[in-house]
């Protein structure tokens, strides 16, 4: 059966190495990507999460497959809070007159997948990250959002405690 992906680009108005810094930031909050904090050592065949920033929770989980500074990073991932496959990120930095033209794949999605929500997910990180990147913040929508979701993270499944999460092959 073939398999499909999602595949975005964006153009975000800041050099290369900005943009890199952004998205392989570990130990701190990475406001594009929902206030997660990335754990890793980007050491390909090594473990990577996305955690809430008290660690209690994980987001996302995978593995490092490549990391190439500062033109590619890619990775497994599951959702913790979906029952989705195990797919691939790739994150593609490539200088543009414009700045850095960000192209991020999820590959490895059944043919007959449900990639409705994820692609959405995808389309406003991305939109976050060329805001972060560009302005030093997120929108106040984005505000609103990551409001809820640290004041109603209790309510999260118990799946995506850290203790019950473990990392893929």
């Amino acid at each position: 059966m073939p398999e499909k992906e999602i595949r975005h680009s964006i153009v975000i108005a800041a050099p290369i190495e900005t943009v890199w810094a952004e998205i392989t930031k570990i130990g701190t909050r990475q406001r594009a990507q929902l206030d997660a904090v990335l754990e890793t050592s980007f050491s390909p065949g090594d473990p990577l999460y996305y955690k809430s920033e008290d660690g209690s929770r994980v987001f996302m989980v995978g593995r490092v497959v490549a990391v190439d500074p500062p033109r590619t990073f890619s990775h497994t991932q599951v959702l913790t809070m979906r029952d989705d496959p195990l797919t691939v990120v790739t994150w593609s930095l490539e200088t543009v007159p414009e700045g850095t033209r960000v192209t991020l794949t999820n590959s490895g999605w059944p043919a007959d997948a449900k990639m409705e929500k994820v692609d959405a997910t995808w389309k406003g990180i991305l939109a976050s990250l060329k805001t972060v990147v560009e302005t030093g913040d997120v929108s106040g929508r984005q505000k609103v959002t990551l409001f809820f979701m640290r004041n109603l993270m209790f309510m999260m499944p118990s799946k995506t405690k850290a203790q019950n999460v473990s990392v893929p092959d």
